[in-house]
């Protein structure tokens, strides 16, 4: 099926931010991927991001993978956020344990543990993942 362009809506594909460079500044985006418009919130800002390595795998989020994401500074409870964590973009299910953010990786590599931040640490929430693109050619 071919998107007509009242039909889609081109979100920017944006990479992470090294150097300090907010992640969504114009020399970060690489390209601009069509989404169908029903898969959209009306008013509400949308980003598309490369997922790299395999920290998310048990969510359907494999290296490679182009992710949906709805632009939003917080988070509840088992969302899957992305993270500034020091200026790198990260994926992972967000919790709150008292005053503590844990941000957990849901994947079949034990390699990947949780991560532990308290108020006033870098860490910045950036959106919340709608779902995995899919492109067909």
């Amino acid at each position: 099926m071919v998107l007509s362009k009242e039909e889609s809506v081109n979100i920017p594909l944006v990479g992470a931010a090294p150097c300090g460079t907010p992640l969504f500044a114009e020399e970060n985006i690489e390209q601009l991927i069509p989404v169908p418009k029903e898969k959209l919130q009306s008013g509400l800002r949308y980003f598309i991001l490369r997922a790299t390595g395999d920290s998310m795998n048990k969510a359907g989020i494999n290296d490679g993978d182009l992710i949906l994401c709805k632009q939003k500074l917080t988070a509840r409870e088992n969302d899957l956020v992305v993270a500034l964590i020091d200026d790198e973009a990260t994926v992972k299910e967000f919790h709150l344990e008292g005053d503590t953010i844990v941000l957990k990786p849901r994947s079949t590599n034990p390699e990947h543990q949780p991560r532990y931040f308290t108020k006033g640490e870098n860490l910045k929430i950036q959106g919340i993942v709608q779902e995995v693109v899919r492109l067909f050619a």
